[in-house]
This record gives C-alpha cells, sequence and structure tokens, in this order.
C-alpha cells in the first residue's frame, strides 16, 4: 500500500532559470508537495546559488509550500527576511547553529515551521534532546554545495535510525531526504521509513519532469 504522506519536493536548483516560471507552473500541476530551494553562501559550502529575490519572484506564482533550505553560517539575521520572501519551511544546518533551540523558536516565531539540517558525517544522536522542537529533519545524503552528486548509502542507516528516535519520542517530524535521488534510492528510503524527497537534476533533466515526480511518489 502506498504511504499517502509520502512527499516530493523538487529542487529548482537543477531548473531552467531560462524559463523559471514555465518549471514552476510544471511543479504546481503535478503532484510535488513542496519546493525546495538551496540557498548557499559560498562559505559554509563551496558554491553560490540564489537568495532572497529568486524565492520571492516565485512564491507570485507557486501554489505549493516553499522548502528553503539554508547553507549558510550565520542564518539568525535571516529569518525574517526569508519569512517575509515567501518561505514556508526554513531549514537550518546543526552544524552551525551554536543555539539550535533559539533559533528553532525564531523560526517558529515568524510562522514557519523548523527545519534543521545535518550533513553526512553528522550523527542523528545529536537531535535526541531536541526533536519534539523539529517539524523537519532534512538528511544529507550527499556533501552539500553540489547537485548531481552520487548518493552516500548509510544514509539509510541515519534514516532507520532517526525513525526511531521520533517514533520512540512520539515526536511529529518528517524526515527529509537530499541528493542522489533517484526511483532505486528513493524506493529504499521511503521504505526505510523517509518522508519527503528532494530532487533536482532526476526531475528537471527528465523528458517528462511531471511524470517523474509522479513515479517519485509512487514508487
Amino acid at each position: 500500500m502506498i504511504n499517502v504522506n509520502r512527499k516530493i519536493s523538487p529542487s529548482i536548483l537543477a531548473a531552467d532559470f531560462n524559463n523559471l516560471g514555465k518549471d514552476i507552473l510544471m511543479i504546481n500541476q503535478s503532484e510535488a508537495d513542496w519546493i525546495h530551494f538551496d540557498v548557499m553562501d559560498g562559505v559554509f559550502v563551496p558554491n553560490i546559488s540564489f537568495g532572497l529575490p529568486v524565492i520571492q519572484a516565485v512564491k507570485k506564482l507557486a501554489t505549493k509550500p516553499l522548502d528553503v533550505h539554508l547553507m549558510i553560517l550565520n542564518p539568525d539575521p535571516f529569518i525574517k527576511p526569508f519569512r517575509d520572501s515567501g518561505a514556508d519551511i526554513l531549514t537550518v544546518h546543526f552544524e552551525v547553529c551554536n543555539h539550535l533551540h533559539r533559533t528553532l523558536g525564531a523560526i517558529r516565531g515568524e510562522g514557519m515551521k523548523t527545519g534543521v539540517a545535518l550533513n553526512p558525517h553528522t550523527s542523528v544522536d545529536v537531535l535526541e534532546s531536541i526533536i519534539g522542537e523539529i517539524d523537519v529533519v532534512l538528511l544529507m545524503s550527499v556533501n552539500p554545495g553540489f547537485g548531481g552528486q552520487k548518493f552516500i548509502h548509510h544514509t539509510y542507516q541515519k534514516v532507520v535510525k532517526l525513525r526511531r528516535l521520533i517514533d520512540e519520542r512520539q515526536a511529529t517530524t518528517l524526515i527529509e531526504i537530499d541528493g542522489g535521488v533517484n526511483l532505486e534510492t528513493g524506493k529504499l528510503l521511503f521504505e526505510a521509513g523517509a518522508d519527503v524527497l528532494v530532487a533536482g537534476s532526476f526531475i528537471f533533466d527528465a523528458k517528462d519532469p511531471a511524470a517523474t515526480i509522479h513515479q517519485l511518489k509512487n514508487i
């Protein structure tokens, strides 16, 4: 039986920025649940992507929640600006937050869902004391910074361990995976306990992106 709670969040980092409006309309009309944004500062990760103006422009067209992943060193001053630009879910990296509880409180205080991302080398154990405050945990299944990387296989074990923690604490946290997602890895991730799959090039490089979204959601 298909889990009706499975979600797909296409990453517009892989979209055609010459025809971004067309790609957003495709997502609107597809079975996708969220629209994923990777915001990079060139310091925390070795790449620079896009920022507030792009998110603000997409918000005017989008009918799906905006799932914003901040790969930046100092997210706190940008919480309100990203809310004002249209973010519905704001994810920060555990690795850069010295006061994670306070940061999550600020995100929630602006009316957004709270997200915490973990790099591939970061154990899910670090979230043990705070899992009840997190709406979404984003597990990076590639090293952050560039699209199209090879999937890191120990992610499956991290999903299983995180699912056990969430269930033991009776939390409602969703498990999101970003990096190397395709039909093969996606099936195994859902089976391990993931709730949300982020996919970029696998969707936007496909001949029929909307059909690919359907396939991912129903594997």
